[in-house]
């Protein structure tokens, strides 16, 4: 790309708003001058009105649960034994009756669908200003596990779909090898497993990486790799400094299964083995002990916390401020994508606290949106490339209104707690990656029709 200065109406820059900053953006996509308090835009610069940020990063994603938004949002309870589908008005409904339509859809999925459908949502992404996504994948090999003649071409589609859509991408490949301590997989997750931990990262190292794409590491949970076998993740983490992510007690039926299994709570569990540390991050950390608490926050180990799909599969609250006052940093995800709107993960992770404690004021503004960019950027393995607006760092920039319905009045001043508290992602209007202009006064400028490449997508796995 070339040269080019944007000219932001306002800007966060270090933890407050700013008027009138010039941000120059060098052919590498790299910030090279930052200057606030210039009221007149350079000749030639791009206006970007409202309140820029650092661009958003979603820490956690399952890019083909989009498909189930509407679907199985139901949750209407009906009399017990009732014959109806699990996850589909009528049933008694929970978290393990939604997983049954979420293999569904996913039983569905090719290489080349997977890649439509990813590209749409990734543009959804873009267009709520996430500019950087951790997709935690683990769709790898055909329906029935038969491999595709490339091994990576379910990940590879991924990739491809971000740099179509214009974002970031830190894929996460994840190893999955059991259905339960000391279960074989079942028939739906046969192609999420390599055989063994050794197979998954023989297969995971071929994945490459580019100037928009960081190869991770995942563990899908303790119940889907077997104790013995958790450490040769680590280990090819650690040996590559690749962030390393893994659900953690999302479930109290898997608390209650490992406990039975082992002895130890999962988050014990992952200690004993080397998983937890300050480039891991564990997805939910919803159910735990104190001394849960207590290894990941002196471990270093973050959490990304996900409160849109934990609300809507009735996961409960995770003990998030005291997870920060341990020493565990936080990140924000939209896992399910029941919706995709980072600002919402930020606010409900406040909002939440407050209805379990009933007391208010748990984070700052400043601290919610530092979660929602840099620490979330961190937890991708991007370290202080992104999330931030300043000199060295890549121009990944998200703005938000401050004119729309729900963020007018507040002076700007307030813009942070007016983004927090009010915006929502349709509050976006642009988002530059890499100081290329992705969404521009809030239309796509990569991914044409993003609502219709949505619904056709969608339509054709739901046939």
């Amino acid at each position: 790309m070339t040269a080019q200065t944007y000219w932001a109406e306002y800007a966060w820059l270090g933890g407050s708003v700013r008027p009138d900053v010039v941000i120059v953006v060098a052919s590498d996509g790299r910030i090279t001058s930052v200057r606030p308090g210039c009221p007149v835009p350079p000749a030639g610069s791009v206006t970007l009105r409202g309140l820029t940020v650092p661009g958003l990063a979603n820490a956690h994603s399952h890019a083909f649960h989009r498909a189930l938004r509407g679907f199985v949002q139901a949750g209407q309870a009906g009399p017990a034994g009732q014959p109806d589908r699990p996850g589909h008005p009528g049933a008694p409904d929970s978290f393990w009756s939604w997983r049954t339509v979420m293999y569904e859809v996913a039983d569905r999925l090719t290489p080349e669908s997977y890649f439509e459908l990813a590209r749409a949502v990734y543009a959804e992404m873009a267009m709520a200003g996430i500019t950087c996504v951790g997709e935690f994948h683990y769709l790898h090999h055909a329906p029935g596990g038969t491999r595709y003649d490339n091994p990576n071409a379910m990940g590879e589609a991924l990739i491809a779909a971000a740099a179509e859509a214009g974002i970031r991408i830190t894929l996460l490949d994840t190893c999955y090898l059991s259905s339960g301590f000391g279960a074989e997989p079942d028939r739906h997750q046969l192609r999420f497993s390599d055989g063994s931990a050794d197979a998954w990262a023989e297969r995971a190292a071929a994945l490459k990486e580019n100037g928009t794409t960081r190869i991770g590491a995942a563990i899908h949970s303790v119940r889907a790799v077997p104790v013995d076998q958790l450490g040769t993740v680590a280990e090819w983490a650690e040996g590559r400094s690749a962030p390393l992510h893994v659900h953690l007690s999302e479930q109290t039926a898997e608390n209650d299964a490992c406990v039975e299994a082992h002895g130890f709570t999962p988050t014990r569990l992952l200690a004993d083995h080397g998983v937890l540390g300050p480039r891991t991050t564990a997805v939910h950390a919803t159910h735990l002990t104190p001394g849960d608490i207590r290894l990941l926050g002196h471990s270093g180990t973050g959490v990304c916390m996900c409160p849109t799909t934990e609300r809507d599969l009735a996961d409960g609250i995770g003990p998030a401020a005291e997870l920060q006052r341990a020493g565990s940093p936080l990140s924000l995800g939209s896992d399910s994508h029941a919706v995709i709107d980072i600002l919402e993960e930020a606010r409900a992770m406040e909002l939440d606290e407050r209805l379990h404690t009933r007391t208010r004021g748990h984070w700052t503004a400043p601290q919610l949106l530092r979660a929602a960019t840099s620490d979330g950027h961190a937890a991708l393995g991007w370290g202080t490339d992104t999330g931030r607006i300043e000199v060295g760092a890549l121009a990944d920039l998200t703005t938000i209104a401050l004119d729309s319905v729900r963020t007018a009045g507040p002076p700007p001043r307030l813009g942070a707690e007016t983004a927090v508290y009010a915006a929502t992602g349709a509050d976006v209007r642009h988002t530059v990656v890499g100081g290329r202009h992705v969404v521009r006064d809030g239309a796509h400028q990569l991914v044409p029709r993003v609502p219709e490449a949505l619904a056709e997508s969608i339509a054709a796995l739901h046939g």
